[in-house]
C-alpha cells in the first residue's frame, strides 16, 4: 500500500494536467461550437465532392470486355539460372464459356451461398463486410493485405478491369466500379461473369472448365456434391486443390473441410434440406488424375505456387506477372526424376514398394536443389500428385531418426569412443527386467538381423544401426533434450514430447524428407542451420524486387565439434561395414549417410550428405501398406547412390572438418568398459555415469537410477566374468556370464533369437 500511494502521489500532478486540458477542451467546444460544426460540415462536403467528381471520371469499360481475363501478367517460375522456365501459371489458360443456364442450379447455390450470400440484395458492396475487414486488417496489421470484405461483383471487377496493386486508390476503384457494374448489368449476368473467371488453379479458369478436369462432366450435370466441391476450391486454388492430397486418406483434408462448410451454409440460406446436406457429407467422389502439361518438377512448382499464394494471395499469383526465380538445379532435377522413376518402377515387383520420394538441399544456404515428390506427378495408380517429399506430417523414420539422439549425447560429454551394451534388454519398468518380450506394456526391441553384439562404441553402434545401444543413448541425453535439438535443426512435426517414449529413436514419430533432409544438412554444415528455401528471388513486371533470399543468415544450432563427431561417425566406411551396402557408398570423397526402416517395413529411407549437398530419399507405398521384408538399404541405395555420384559430378569436391575434439577425464566415457565396479563385476554405462550429468562423479547409489537394474542385470550375468577381457570395438556375439543363476537359463538361449512379440526395426 505504501508504493502504491508514492506511486499515486508521482502521478497526481500528471492527472491534473490532463484534467485541466480536458476541461479546456469541453469548455472551447461549449462556446465554439458552430464554428466547428460549420467548418467539420464544409470540410466532409468538400471530400465527399472531390470523391464524387473522382468516382465520375472512373468509366465502366466495354462490357463485352469484362469476358476476357487478364492473363498476360502471368507469374512465370524459373529453374536457379533464370533461363529454364519450369510453369507459366497461366499460359494456355484453359477456358470455356458458358451462359448461366448451362451451369447447374447446384453450383450456383453453392458459389452464393459460400462467397456472397447476399449477393441478390446488396448494390455491389457490402459496407457492413468492408467495415469488418478493415477493423480485423487494423488489429492484424494487415490494412491492405488481409481481408477485402469482397462481393461476387467485387471479384468479376478484380479479375477483369483492375490490377491486382494492394493499394487504397485501387480498392476505392474496386468499390466505385463495382456499384456501376451493379446498375449496368443484371446480378444473373455479373453471376455468369464470375462462375466463367474465376481461377481454379494452375491453367483452369470457370466452372465449366474445372467440372470438366475434375468430374469430366458438364457443369449442367454437376451433382451437389460437386457443386460443393467447385465452390469450395475457390478461395485458395493451390491450397485447397483436391490434388494436393495426404497420403493415409488419399483426400485434401482441408479441402474436404471447405466441401462441409459450403453444404452447411447452403442449408443455412435455405437451398438444401438437411436430409441432402448429410447425404453429401457422407458421400464420396472420386477426382479424375491430374493432366500432363507442359510443366517441368510439378511436386516442387506447386510447392513454391502454394508458397506465394499464402505469403501474397490468390490475386497476386494470378495476376502479379511476377518473374520467380527458384532454387531449383534444373539439370538435377531432371536426372533425380528419371532415377526415381526407374529404380520405383523396380521396386514394384521387387519389395513391393509402389512409391519413392527424393529431395536434394544445399546445406551451406537451405536452397532445395532438387524435388521428386512421387515416381510421377501424373500417375493416377498410386496417385502420383501427393507431394510425399514435403506433405505434413511425413512417414515414420525409423534408425534414420538416430543421429538426432547420439548428437545429444556427445553434446553432453559422451563421446564416439564411449561403449554401451547391446544385450537383450526390458525397457520398460512396468515389466519384470527379466521378461524379455515387447509384449503389454512391455518394450523389448531387436536388431535388424535378430543378432546381438555386446559391449559397443557408440560410433559403431550409430554406424551400423544397433538399437538397444540406440534406445540407450536416447535416454541418457533425454528425450525432451533430443527433440528440442531435432526441432532446432529443422524437424517441424514432432511437436509434443508426451506422445513419444524411447521408441522415438527407433523412427517413432512422423517426419518429411524434406525436414529431415535438411536436418541432416546441420551436420553437414558444421552445426549452422539454415531454413529450407525454394526461391532465390521474385520480381515484378517492372524488375522491382519483392522477395529477395538470395544472402540467407544461418544460424549455430549446434556444436561445431559434435557436428563433426557425427560426420565421421556417419562416413565411417569400416565402422558401417556390416550393414553391407558396399559400393553404394563407396566415394572418391567424404560421404556421410544413414539408413532407416520403420517397424513392420512400411517406410525405408536413406539420408546422405557432403558439405556441399544432402540428398534423402524415402521409399514405401502410399496407403501405408508394407513392404517385402528387406533392409532399407536394399531399397534405397541403389537409388540415392546412383543420384549422389551425379550429383557430386556436377558439384566441387568438398571434405568434412575434423577439430581437436573435448576428451573428457573419465575412462568409462573414452570407452573403457571392463573396469571393474566395487563389487569387482563389470556393469553398464549407468553404474558408472549420472545421466544428467555424466562428466561429473560416479553415482553414490547407481541404482536410484529407474533404469539401472534394467540395463545392468544383463550385461553382469553376461559380462561379470570378463574383468580385463573386453573389447570397446563392439562387433561379436555375446556368450553366456557366470551369473546365470539369477535370470533364467531361457534367457540365455533367446539372447541371438528374438522372442514372441519382439520389435524388429530395421538399420
Amino acid at each position: 500500500m505504501r508504493e502504491w500511494r508514492n506511486a499515486r502521489k508521482k502521478l497526481d500532478p500528471l492527472f491534473r494536467k490532463a484534467d485541466d486540458h480536458f476541461d479546456r477542451g469541453v469548455s472551447y467546444t461549449r462556446r465554439h461550437w458552430r464554428e466547428i460544426l460549420v467548418y467539420g460540415t464544409g470540410a466532409g462536403f468538400f471530400l465527399g465532392g472531390v470523391l464524387f467528381l473522382w468516382a465520375g471520371t472512373l468509366q465502366l469499360p466495354d462490357l463485352s470486355t469484362l469476358q476476357e481475363i487478364k492473363t498476360e501478367q502471368s507469374v512465370k517460375l524459373y529453374d536457379r539460372t533464370g533461363e529454364v522456365l519450369l510453369f507459366d501459371l497461366n499460359s494456355d489458360a484453359r477456358r470455356t464459356l458458358i451462359p448461366l443456364s448451362a451451369v447447374s442450379p447446384y453450383v450456383q447455390q453453392a458459389v452464393v451461398a459460400i462467397e456472397d450470400p447476399e449477393f441478390y440484395t446488396h448494390k455491389g458492396i457490402k459496407p457492413t463486410a468492408i467495415l469488418r475487414a478493415v477493423f480485423t486488417n487494423l488489429i492484424q496489421s494487415e490494412l491492405l493485405s488481409g481481408q477485402g470484405g469482397s462481393t461476387i461483383t467485387q471479384q468479376v471487377i478484380k479479375l477483369s478491369v483492375l490490377t491486382s496493386d494492394k493499394t487504397i486508390t485501387r480498392k476505392l476503384k474496386e468499390w466505385v466500379l463495382a456499384m456501376k457494374l451493379e446498375g449496368a448489368m443484371e446480378k444473373d449476368q455479373i453471376l455468369e461473369l464470375y462462375l466463367n473467371q474465376a481461377p481454379y488453379g494452375g491453367v483452369i479458369y470457370g466452372v465449366e472448365e474445372a467440372s470438366m478436369v475434375f468430374f469430366g462432366k458438364h457443369a449442367s450435370d454437376a451433382t451437389l456434391l460437386e457443386a460443393a466441391y467447385l465452390a469450395a476450391v475457390l478461395p485458395a486454388p493451390s491450397r485447397l486443390s483436391p490434388y494436393k492430397t495426404d497420403a493415409e486418406t488419399g483426400r485434401n483434408q482441408r479441402l474436404e473441410a471447405r466441401k462441409n462448410l459450403v453444404l452447411d451454409k447452403m442449408y443455412e440460406h435455405g437451398y438444401i434440406t438437411v436430409e441432402q446436406r448429410d447425404e453429401a457429407k457422407a458421400a464420396q467422389i472420386e477426382f479424375l488424375p491430374p493432366r500432363d502439361t507442359s510443366i517441368i518438377a510439378a511436386h516442387f512448382v506447386f510447392y513454391v505456387e502454394e508458397y506465394l499464394e499464402e505469403k501474397y494471395g490468390e490475386e497476386a499469383l494470378q495476376r502479379g506477372g511476377w518473374r520467380v526465380i527458384t532454387t531449383l538445379d534444373a539439370e538435377l532435377q531432371a536426372e533425380a526424376e528419371k532415377i526415381v522413376f526407374k529404380h520405383a518402377m523396380n521396386n514394384v515387383e521387387s519389395f513391393n514398394a509402389t512409391n519413392m520420394a527424393l529431395v536434394g538441399v544445399d546445406p551451406q544456404n537451405g536452397q532445395i536443389l532438387t524435388m521428386v515428390g512421387s515416381r510421377n506427378y501424373f500417375d493416377d495408380v498410386i496417385p502420383g500428385a501427393y507431394n510425399v517429399a514435403a506433405a505434413s506430417p511425413g512417414r515414420q523414420p525409423g534408425s534414420a531418426f538416430k543421429p538426432f539422439a547420439y548428437a545429444e549425447a556427445l553434446r553432453k560429454g559422451y563421446t564416439p569412443e564411449t561403449v554401451v551394451f547391446d544385450v537383450r534388454t526390458q525397457f520398460s519398468t512396468a515389466c519384470e527386467p527379466t521378461n524379455m518380450t515387447s509384449e503389454g506394456n512391455c518394450y523389448s526391441p531387436g536388431n535388424y538381423d535378430d543378432n546381438f553384439r555386446g559391449p559397443m562404441t557408440l560410433r559403431n553402434a550409430l554406424a551400423q544401426s544397433i538399437n538397444v545401444p540406440a534406445v540407450k543413448v536416447l535416454y541418457l541425453a533425454g528425450l525432451s533434450d533430443v527433440l528440442r535439438l531435432a526441432k532446432a535443426m529443422g524437424i517441424t512435426t514432432l511437436a509434443d514430447p508426451a506422445r513419444y517414449g524411447l521408441t522415438l529413436v527407433l523412427g517413432g514419430g512422423e517426419v518429411t524428407p524434406l525436414d529431415l533432409t535438411s536436418a541432416y544438412g546441420v551436420f553437414a554444415n558444421n552445426g549452422v542451420r539454415y531454413e529450407p528455401s525454394a526461391i532465390l528471388r521474385v520480381e515484378d513486371p517492372t524488375g522491382r524486387v519483392i522477395e529477395d533470399n538470395s544472402q540467407p543468415v544461418g544460424s549455430q544450432v549446434l556444436d561445431q565439434h559434435v557436428a563433426e563427431q557425427i560426420n565421421d561417425m556417419l562416413s565411417d566406411t569400416v565402422a558401417s561395414a556390416p550393414l553391407g551396402l558396399g559400393n553404394f557408398r563407396t566415394f572418391s570423397q567424404d560421404v556421410a549417410l544413414k539408413t532407416g526402416t520403420t517397424n513392420d517395413y512400411r517406410d525405408a529411407w536413406i539420408v546422405g550428405y557432403t558439405p556441399n549437398i544432402a540428398v534423402g530419399v524415402w521409399a514405401g507405398n502410399n496407403d501405408n501398406s508394407a513392404m517385402e521384408r528387406r533392409t532399407g538399404g536394399l531399397i534405397v541405395a541403389p537409388a540415392w547412390s546412383e543420384f549422389m555420384r551425379f550429383a557430386l559430378s556436377k558439384r566441387p569436391v568438398s571434405a568434412f572438418t575434423r577439430s581437436e575434439w573435448p576428451n573428457p577425464n573419465k575412462p568409462v566415457l573414452q570407452g573403457n568398459w571392463s573396469n571393474p565396479g566395487r563389487d569387482g563385476l563389470v556393469h553398464e554405462i549407468l553404474y558408472w555415469v549420472d545421466k544428467n550429468n555424466p562428466t561429473g562423479p560416479e553415482p553414490f547409489n547407481p541404482a536410484s537410477d529407474p533404469q539401472f537394474e534394467y540395463w545392468d542385470l544383463p550385461v553382469r550375468n553376461v559380462y561379470g566374468a570378463a574383468v580385463g577381457s573386453g573389447s570397446s570395438s563392439g562387433g561379436s556375439n555375446q556368450s553366456e556370464g557366470p551369473l546365470q543363476e539369477i535370470i533364467p537359463p531361457e534367457y540365455f538361449e533367446s539372447q541371438n533369437q528374438a522372442p514372441s512379440g519382439t520389435p524388429i526395426i530395421e538399420n
